[in-house]
């Protein structure tokens, strides 16, 4: 046993060490101009501090599409320690990734007593390239802080599965809503719960197992103890649809057809298989492809069903398969794209829960395999330290591209195609840096592939405006308002270039109608210098 503590003590010394050394690069970058805007570096409300008001507005507001509250009372507990100091910031984020990562390998060791399978699935989930989106990236504070209660809510449910201790229960239903709190991806864990009485837990199979009088009884306990979660998933499934339907977030057949995006999930639930085991050309921003090969649906598919049946086949001889392959799908359900929420096709951050029950999967699939003792001395652990060091490598570097807005929508551009968004964002940053014809090259790529794009038409305007090209400015203002009537950034920036182009008159309405949208600033300037009444 004092073995087996010292393993567990030096395990956790290397997930801290080797996640250090894999994010550890994040210390050195900057903010950039993809939602950490929204979220701390443009948000007043974060910026105020702790208050009464800021923390009403933490429980009231809508931001990003999205209700979590402790997700925006941790950015004004980091503005308010360390101000516009980023790296402090991506630090906060590091830790509570190792935090989440530690509670895995404690929950997974505690249920199988199988200690080294636990700490490969453990490292394999931590130091993957896919977790860089969520923990380099300021605007994914929701992501790893849901995390970090969700796999905490993991860890209390074992000491109740254990034991029937309500000190337990209680204290994962606590740690289950702050994790809803945070961010909604972690809806589904009443589910995983479900699974993980199957096993490692076999909570099943002790009330099948059970005499015929109590078996009923045993089975309707496991199921109704989750009522309560299942009533706190349903709460926040409400609030999340009704905040996304708010911000203009979401799509069920409305901005595609919904067989388009039943094909987008099939292909994306194998894309990101895949990617779990070839994370290569990984980017912030993967365009949607409007016309998806059938052959690729059909293979997808297929694969999909002959993975699904492969692990029902084996349930009783590899549950392990069984759970990790349900994991993976039934924690993908949110994220797939079913329900289309923003326009990107696929993400590397909605892997982050998913790929619990690959690395599960894999932790116990490959030593299940290898079961001689020499073998595993010989041949798995020197394989599988030199697979983690390629992993460590590979976010390293992949923690570079996020050093800032620039290096980060170049490398999207060097590694997808037709990315309208990675062009207007490369834009902004070049027109930060001052590099006026670099970024108006790259608004006429985003409006090229998407003549859409009501972002990519403003932020050209202000380039028009800031060359004295008023009436360019206008026209472009004047298509980002036709693709976006509500646009309160484009009637104040139009306003702006009205009144450099010597129209009060329309500015002044322009003006007025940016207040009535919740911008009041210009109309107050103007009316201070008597350009408007």
């Amino acid at each position: 046993m004092r073995c087996f503590r010292k393993y567990n003590y030096i395990i956790i010394i290397l997930l801290i060490v080797a996640s250090c050394a894999a994010f550890g690069r994040i210390s050195g970058n900057n903010f950039i101009n993809f939602d950490d805007d929204k979220y701390v570096t443009e948000n007043n409300r974060v910026q105020s501090g702790f208050n009464s008001e800021s923390i009403k507005w933490a429980f009231t507001a809508i931001v990003a599409g999205n209700w979590h509250p402790l997700t925006l009372l941790s950015h004004m507990l980091d503005w308010s320690l360390f101000g516009a100091k980023a790296p402090y910031h991506h630090m906060v984020s590091l830790l509570l990734h190792i935090g989440a990562v530690l509670f895995l390998f404690l929950f997974l060791n505690k249920t199988t007593s199988n200690l080294w399978p636990s700490a490969f699935a453990a490292a394999f989930f931590a130091l993957h390239p896919l977790r860089v989106e969520s923990v380099a990236w300021i605007a994914e504070r929701k992501d790893v802080l849901s995390m970090f209660f969700g796999m905490a809510s993991l860890y209390a449910y074992s000491f109740y599965a254990g034991r029937s201790k309500l000190s337990g229960y209680f204290l994962c239903l606590i740690l289950f809503a702050l994790a809803l709190m945070s961010k909604p991806m972690m809806v589904t864990l009443p589910f995983v719960l479900l699974l993980l009485d199957y096993w490692p837990l076999r909570r099943w199979e002790r009330a099948l197992a059970a005499p015929v009088e109590n078996r009923f009884k045993l089975a309707s306990r496991i199921i109704w103890e989750k009522t309560p979660l299942f009533l706190l998933t349903i709460a926040s499934g409400i609030i999340t649809i009704w905040a996304q339907n708010k911000a203009g977030a979401t799509s069920f057949g409305e901005k595609m057809p919904f067989v388009m995006s039943g094909a987008n999930a099939v292909v994306s639930c194998i894309a990101y298989l895949r990617m779990n085991f070839l994370p290569i050309n990984l980017a912030v921003y993967y365009p949607y492809n409007f016309s998806i090969p059938l052959w690729k649906v059909f293979i997808s598919g297929i694969t999909i069903v002959v993975i699904t049946f492969a692990t029902l086949y084996y349930i009783r001889r590899l549950p392990f398969l069984f759970v990790g392959w349900f994991w993976y799908l039934g924690t993908l359900i949110p994220v797939i794209g079913l329900v289309q929420v923003g326009s990107q096709a696929i993400a590397d951050r909605y892997t982050y829960l998913p790929s619990v029950g690959i690395a599960m999967m894999v932790g116990w699939s490959v030593p299940y395999f290898f079961q001689k003792t020499g073998t595993k001395k010989d041949i798995l652990f020197p394989a599988a330290t030199a697979f983690l060091a390629l992993m460590v490598f590979l976010s390293w570097m992949q923690c570079g591209y996020w050093e800032n807005s620039t290096d980060l929508f170049n490398h999207a551009l060097r590694v997808t195609k037709n990315n309208s968004l990675a062009h207007n964002n490369l834009g902004l940053a070049l027109t930060a840096e001052n590099k006026i014809d670099d970024a108006l090259y790259h608004y006429n790529e985003a409006i090229r592939i998407w003549p859409y794009y009501e972002d990519a038409y403003n932020n050209r305007g202000n380039i028009y405006t800031r060359m004295g090209r008023y009436q360019l400015a206008i026209d472009d203002y004047n298509k980002a308002i036709a693709h976006k009537p509500d646009y309160v950034v484009s009637y104040y920036n139009r306003a702006v270039a009205y009144f450099k182009y010597g129209s009060k008159e329309l500015g002044c309405r322009d003006a007025r109608k940016s207040c009535d949208l919740g911008n009041c600033k210009l109309l107050g300037l103007a009316k201070n210098k008597g350009y408007c009444h």
